[in-house]
């Protein structure tokens, strides 16, 4: 028993230089590689989260500028079809009252022509009355024998 205690207390003493070694490349380890590397992990994770809220904002604002841009449109299409529905109440305006100009300028040349018409009718009565008995007295003559007081 004493050798094994002999030979595990050679094997300490001989591990106490390895076990030093590790502690000392653990702590080099620790300061030289964990930390620097864990606070540009951290670095990194903080951009990158920046980046996406970032991007998250940006997103939002284009976003309410679309929504602005829409709204914005569909007020000037409203505008434009307002202009356009008043331009068209005016020309249907001009239309109608060129209409009921040449109406009436055609209803009164359609009255003009009418009493001209009747005039004009009238002139052929008053001629027709006027040379009714001359008409009448050649009728009787063509039709009436001679000795009846005809023309023959």
């Amino acid at each position: 028993m004493q050798e094994i205690i002999q030979q595990l207390e050679t094997l300490f003493l001989s591990a106490i230089p390895t076990i030093l070694l590790f502690t000392v490349l653990v702590l080099a380890y620790q300061f030289l590689v964990q930390e620097p590397l864990t606070a540009t992990l951290k670095e990194r994770h903080a951009r990158t989260e920046g980046a996406q809220e970032k991007a998250q904002q940006a997103i939002a604002q284009a976003e309410d500028l679309a929504t602005e841009y829409a709204d914005r449109l569909r007020h000037a299409r409203g505008e434009v079809f307002k202009a356009r529905e008043t331009r068209m109440k005016q020309w249907n305006a001009e239309r109608d009252a060129a209409l009921d100009a040449a109406r009436k300028a055609a209803a009164l040349k359609v009255s003009q022509a009418k009493a001209a018409l009747e005039a004009e009718a009238e002139q052929a009565r008053q001629a027709i009355k006027a040379s009714a008995g001359d008409l009448a007295r050649q009728v009787v003559r063509a039709v009436l024998p001679v000795a009846a007081g005809g023309s023959r």
